[in-house]
């Protein structure tokens, strides 16, 4: 589920006790950017000068297959972290910054 949804039902993690419901909510925000090949594509997609990539830019640099990288392409969009379009036979994926920055507000 797009991580946006934590904004509207889970306060700052050190603001006070986490009812359950926003601790599993919280904790599987976390798990989508707790592999390190979802960090290194976020930081991969984010450092390109155009501010996307194709899945073919990222393969190499990861060291992982096609369908790995597509895979975790997709755990990332599906969290609302990243967003694709399609150009012709090719998808290029941009970071959504706004998604990041909800995951940091909720740790401070």
């Amino acid at each position: 589920k797009p991580i946006a949804t934590l904004a509207a039902s889970c306060p700052p993690l050190l603001a006070g006790p986490l009812a359950r419901a926003e601790a599993e909510s919280l904790a599987d925000a976390l798990k989508v950017i707790a592999d390190p090949a979802r960090l290194q594509l976020l930081s991969l997609i984010q450092a390109q000068p155009s501010g996307e990539a194709c899945v073919c830019h990222l393969t190499e640099p990861l060291g992982l297959g096609q369908p790995t990288v597509s895979h975790h392409l997709k755990v990332l969009l599906n969290a609302g972290l990243v967003e694709r379009e399609q150009r012709g036979s090719w998808a290029y994926f941009r970071v959504v910054p706004d998604q990041l920055g909800t995951l940091r507000n909720l740790l401070t």
